[in-house]
C-alpha cells in the first residue's frame, strides 16, 4: 500500500495510523511526493506560506489549457492564491454563508424525494451511488435558481466536468469535461445574466464541482457507518440530532476527501524538513483526523465526541466553506434513503470504493 492507493482501500486506516506513528511527515521517493500525515504535519503545511494550491509553473492543468475547462479552473478560487485570493474567498465564503439553512433544509428533502422517486436506489442497489452523485447537485442548482427541469442535465455536465479535471483523467473524458465545461459556463452565464466566463460564474460553477464528489462521498460513508455499526440506525431514528451526530463523526473518522496536495513556490523550512521548490507534499487529511494527538481513541467511532478535530475540510486561508452545507444536503438524503427502506447493515457486505486519488466513495452492489 501507498498513501494514495490507500484511498480505495477496504481499510486504509491501520495504514495511516503507522504514518502518524512512524513518518509523519516523510519523503516517499517511489511516489516521488513527500508525505505529511500526522496532525502537526498536517496543521504546519496547510498553514505554511511556502505551500500552494498548484504548482507556480502550472496554474491550471496542461490538457485543460485553452478550453473553457480551463478558464474556469483557473479562476476558481480554492485553485488559487496570491494577492486577490483572500478578497475572492470571501465573496464565495460570504455567498455560501447568506444561504438561509432552513432553505437548504427545505431543499435538500424536496430533492431527496424526487431523487427517490425517479431512482428507486432502495429497490435496486445500482442506482444508489447516482442518487449520491446528483443529490447536492439538485439542491445547489435549485438554491442557485435552476428550474427542477434543468437539474437532470445540470447533474450530468457536473459529472463530465468533474471527471475531466481528475489527474487519473483519460483523454477521452478530458474531452467530454471540456464540452461540459462549455455549457456550464453558457447556463450559468444565462441565469446570472453575465456573459462571459468571469470570476463569480466560475466559482458558482465551482459550487457543485467541489460538493459532487464530496457529499457523494459522505452520504456513501454515512450509510457504511450505519451499516457497520449496529446501534447507529436505531439510535437514528429515536435521539434528535443523532444523525447529524453521526454525519460530523464520518467526517472524522472516514472521510470523503482523503487527501490533497499542495507545492512548494519557493525553497524552504516546513515541520522541521527542508524541501526545494517545486517539491509536491501529499497532505494526508484522513491520517491526521485519526493522529492521538488531534483526537483521543481515534480509531472509536463515538457521535458524541467531545472537541472534535477534522481536517478534512481543510485549513487555514483554503479551508473550504461548504462543510455545512455539505452536511446538510446529506443528512437530506440519508434520512430519505432510511424512511424508503434502506438497509446499509445489507449493503456493506458488498461495498468496494470508485477509483479515485483523493475521494472515498462507497460503490454498493445489489443486495
Amino acid at each position: 500500500m501507498n498513501a494514495i492507493a490507500a484511498v480505495t482501500h477496504p481499510d486504509p486506516y491501520p495504514y495511516y495510523a503507522d504514518l502518524v506513528a512512524h513518518r509523519p511527515l516523510h519523503r516517499d521517493d517511489t511516489l516521488g511526493l513527500w508525505i505529511a500525515a500526522g496532525a502537526e504535519a498536517v496543521r504546519a503545511v496547510l498553514t505554511s506560506d511556502l505551500c500552494r494550491v498548484r504548482p507556480e509553473a502550472e496554474p491550471v492543468p496542461r490538457p485543460l489549457l485553452g478550453s473553457p475547462a480551463g478558464d474556469i479552473f483557473g479562476q476558481l478560487v480554492r485553485m488559487t492564491d496570491g494577492p486577490g485570493h483572500l478578497p475572492a474567498k470571501l465573496a464565495v465564503s460570504g455567498h455560501l454563508g447568506s444561504m438561509n439553512p432552513a432553505l437548504i433544509v427545505q431543499q435538500g428533502a424536496a430533492c431527496a424525494r424526487r431523487l427517490g422517486e425517479e431512482l428507486e436506489p432502495v429497490r435496486h442497489a445500482d442506482p444508489l451511488s447516482d442518487f449520491a452523485f446528483r443529490l447536492p447537485v439538485y439542491v445547489v442548482g435549485s438554491l442557485l435558481g435552476f428550474a427542477p427541469e434543468r437539474l437532470p442535465e445540470l447533474a450530468a455536465w457536473t459529472g463530465d466536468f468533474v471527471r475531466g479535471l481528475s489527474p487519473a483523467g483519460t483523454p477521452e473524458q478530458i474531452e467530454e469535461g471540456k464540452a461540459a465545461a462549455s455549457h456550464l459556463a453558457e447556463v450559468f452565464g444565462t441565469l446570472l445574466g453575465r456573459p462571459g466566463l468571469d470570476p463569480v460564474v466560475a466559482n458558482r460553477i465551482g459550487y457543485l464541482s467541489q460538493a459532487y464528489e464530496a457529499t457523494a462521498g459522505l452520504i456513501g460513508n454515512t450509510i457504511v457507518a450505519l451499516g457497520r455499526h449496529d446501534d447507529l440506525r436505531e439510535r437514528a431514528g429515536a435521539e434528535r440530532g443523532f444523525l447529524t451526530a453521526v454525519i460530523r463523526e464520518v467526517v472524522r473518522h472516514d472521510p470523503p476527501v482523503q487527501n490533497t496536495r499542495r507545492f512548494l513556490a519557493r525553497p524552504g523550512h516546513v515541520a522541521g524538513h527542508d524541501m526545494r521548490a517545486g517539491d509536491t507534499v501529499l497532505v494526508v487529511l484522513a491520517a491526521a483526523n485519526r493522529d492521538p494527538a488531534a483526537n483521543s481513541h481515534p480509531e472509536r467511532f463515538d457521535p458524541r465526541r467531545r472537541e472534535r478535530v477534522a481536517f478534512t475540510f481543510g485549513l487555514g486561508v483554503h479551508a473550504c466553506p461548504g462543510e455545512t452545507l455539505a452536511t446538510i444536503v446529506t443528512q437530506a438524503g440519508v434520512e430519505q434513503l432510511l424512511a424508503s427502506g434502506l438497509e446499509p447493515e445489507r449493503l456493506v457486505e458488498t461495498v468496494s470504493y470508485r477509483p479515485s486519488v483523493n475521494t472515498r466513495i462507497p460503490l454498493f452492489g445489489r443486495s
